[in-house]
């Protein structure tokens, strides 16, 4: 049998690749504008760090984390030992608790300091049953900020989604901003109390899973799909009604900053988002064409105690991450287009054998003066060369032949308008020569106007 991908990863193919790193390169152009710099962690870490900051009830860490073992691990496991702690690890369910991490093991915002702005964007793995918009192996772009805990920093990272999500090419008219407040450690033991005893007043139309979760945190039961939970839910105390006065000014002011900028959002009570660690403003962006039931692509809010958590001294952050594959999803319903992987500014053709060196010549000096240049390899027929040309994408083709070689000439052919001329080979190459020799890049406007104008 032949082999395939495991379930629930697949390929980008040439022409997604080509625009998972467009979409890569936009979200970090957008987000430099706003201070942020690129910041890489290890696809897997210690096991602790993921119970301890995203939280042991979560179902990220209680179900969907997949444990790496070494070989020397497993059989010792298989033998009846057990393993340091220090030795177990999981791929990566998210990015922010590696990010919170290495700031803390780095130090990145020193006492006093300025903040960390910290982008990334990478795979992420959840053992999750796949569906559309749901891969165990899965793609996101994010961000933090650690070290600031204005309420600007809200609104600032919250605008800077909407400003990607509207670059990369998603109509703002197609999205939903949802945004809440889940308070602090002042408000939210208080208010957790009296969701666990609403909760416990309903149990018997409550699922087993949110009685569990009543237990270690009875927020999470605002998160759950079933419909019977989600009704009961709606009669719940909510938290807006509960906020200590901190939390209420903070949460106003991002909204007062975010009206200014012209942004709109929707208040949903229930918006809690899947991790622990979140407190005070939490946000999600929703699409619904295109998306069946994953229709969140993208969202996040802020985490003031995470850094404690993993060990750090005090350090108030903030932070979003949006999944690609959703995005994807998002972008394709829209309409949008990937663009085609294969690019070719200039294609060589052969006429015969007797001229591949001089072809192999001009292919090199046109990529060694920044251009994309390619040939045959496999001696086809002419015909055949130019169908190879329409299927890289070429521009332009320069046709070879030993009666245009004689004179010193090359025919050139635009690939969209099909005008050719013969241009001097010599002069051709003297131009190249210098863009080289410089360090220059032919850019193509230019690269058509030495094959077009030069007699």
């Amino acid at each position: 049998m032949a082999m395939q991908a495991a379930e629930g990863t697949r390929d980008f193919l040439p022409d997604e690749a080509a625009f998972w790193l467009h979409f890569k390169e936009t979200a970090f152009s957008v987000f430099a504008r706003y201070g942020y710099v690129p910041i890489e962690t290890p696809i897997f870490e210690q096991t602790d760090l993921f119970v301890r900051g995203i939280g042991e009830a979560t179902d990220v860490v209680s179900k969907e984390m997949f444990t790496a073992v070494s070989g020397e691990n497993l059989k010792r496991l298989i033998d009846g030992g057990t393993i340091k702690s220090k030795s177990r690890l999981s791929l990566r369910p998210e990015g922010t608790a590696g990010v919170v991490r290495a700031v803390a093991q780095h130090d990145l915002v020193p006492q006093g300091g300025a903040p960390a702005k910290l982008m990334y964007a990478g795979p992420m793995f959840r053992a999750e049953r796949p569906q559309k918009g749901r891969q165990r192996q899965f793609n996101q772009v994010g961000v933090e900020c650690l070290g600031a805990e204005e309420p600007t920093i809200d609104a600032e990272a919250i605008i800077m989604l909407m400003r990607f999500y509207e670059t990369i090419g998603i109509p703002r008219e197609s999205m939903r901003l949802l945004i809440n407040s889940m308070g602090c450690e002042k408000c939210r033991p208080a208010y957790r109390e009296l969701v666990r005893s609403y909760m416990n007043e309903h149990a018997d139309e409550l699922c087993e899973t949110c009685m569990t979760r009543a237990e270690i945190n009875p927020l999470r039961a605002f998160d759950c799909k079933n419909e019977g939970c989600a009704h009961v839910m709606e009669s719940a105390p909510k938290i807006s009604d509960h906020l200590c006065p901190d939390c209420r000014e903070h949460y106003e002011a991002v909204k007062t900053y975010l009206d200014a900028a012209g942004v709109a959002y929707e208040e949903d009570y229930k918006l809690v988002r899947g991790l622990d660690y979140y407190t005070r403003t939490v946000f999600e962006v929703q699409v619904d064409n295109g998306m069946g039931s994953q229709n969140a692509i993208g969202g996040g809010g802020r985490y003031d105690k995470l850094v404690e958590e993993v060990g750090g001294r005090p350090t108030p952050g903030l932070g979003f991450a949006l999944g690609y594959e959703r995005c994807a999803l998002a972008l394709q319903a829209a309409g949008v287009e990937f663009p085609r992987a294969q690019r070719c500014d200039l294609f060589v053709a052969c006429v015969d054998d007797s001229v591949h060196a001089e072809a192999f010549s001009l292919v090199q000096a046109f990529r060694d003066a920044g251009q994309s240049a390619d040939m045959d390899h496999q001696k086809r027929s002419l015909k055949s060369q130019f169908k190879l040309a329409d299927k890289l994408n070429a521009s332009m083709v320069a046709i070879l032949g030993p009666d245009e070689l004689s004179e010193g000439k090359v025919k050139v052919r635009n690939m969209t308008s099909h005008a050719e001329r013969l241009v001097d080979l010599a002069a051709v190459k003297a131009i190249l020569a210098k863009f080289s020799s410089e360090g220059a890049v032919l850019t193509p406007e230019q690269m058509r106007e030495v094959l077009t104008e030069v007699e």
